[in-house]
């Protein structure tokens, strides 16, 4: 049976870093916090890992999880390119509820399901996150419940969403916002930038923690 590791603790932080990383090298699933939700997560260049986390959601290949970067570096690498209206957003809100969809460099040896060609990037505002993925490098990581439901704003809703189908749950506490205003997911505002690299526009395709008053005001 999965354990939970309150990461308040040192010891159980210290414990629950190091079976995290060893889940990931396995190609498990673990849960982590992140500023937002909490996040069911594997390694992202190993694609059993990542349809053992579609199955574990109840989400088929048409809706490819997002990765989860260490470092604002690390866009280049996994971005063929990144517009100027993406590097202001970045500048802005990273780290933090912004999930970039850019066009993914072809040279990566990933599957990430039915993506056309691009990748969801973002980078959390979360330290227990942050360490972790300075460690292991990207994670693929989507909210930690079964598709159509609550996201998991803490570790034990986690566990009862998704039980052993995760090996080890990192407990940073409640994370998130219980509720957001005007119809706004608890979740980071996602942004499609593919447009302006062929002459159209930056598209807000969901309405997260970010408002959109704020994700036009970075870009102009």
């Amino acid at each position: 049976m999965a354990t939970i590791y309150d990461c308040s603790d040192s010891s159980e932080l210290l414990t629950g870093m190091r079976l995290a990383r060893g889940a990931i090298g396995r190609g498990e699933l673990i849960v982590i916090p992140t500023d937002t939700v909490y996040g069911v997560g594997c390694d992202a260049f190993n694609p059993d890992a990542v349809q053992r986390l579609l199955d574990a959601k109840g989400r088929g290949r048409n809706a490819p999880p997002p990765v989860l970067l260490p470092g604002i570096p690390t866009l280049d690498a996994l971005a063929e390119d990144v517009p100027d209206a993406a590097r202001k957003l970045v500048k802005a809100f990273w780290p933090g509820a912004l999930t970039l969809i850019l066009p993914a460099r072809e040279s990566l040896q990933w599957d990430l399901g039915e993506t056309h060609g691009t990748v969801a990037l973002r980078m959390p505002a979360n330290k227990v996150a942050l360490e972790l993925l300075s460690e292991t490098g990207p994670l693929a990581v989507t909210s930690a419940n079964k598709t159509g439901e609550p996201a998991a704003t803490t570790a034990q809703e986690a566990v009862d969403a998704l039980g052993d189908s995760v090996s080890v749950y990192l407990d940073g506490g409640t994370v998130g916002e219980s509720a957001v205003e005007d119809g706004r997911s608890n979740g980071s505002t996602i942004v499609d930038v593919t447009g302006l690299l062929i002459g159209g526009e930056l598209k807000i395709v969901r309405h997260g923690v970010i408002p959109d008053d704020a994700i036009w005001e970075a870009v102009t």
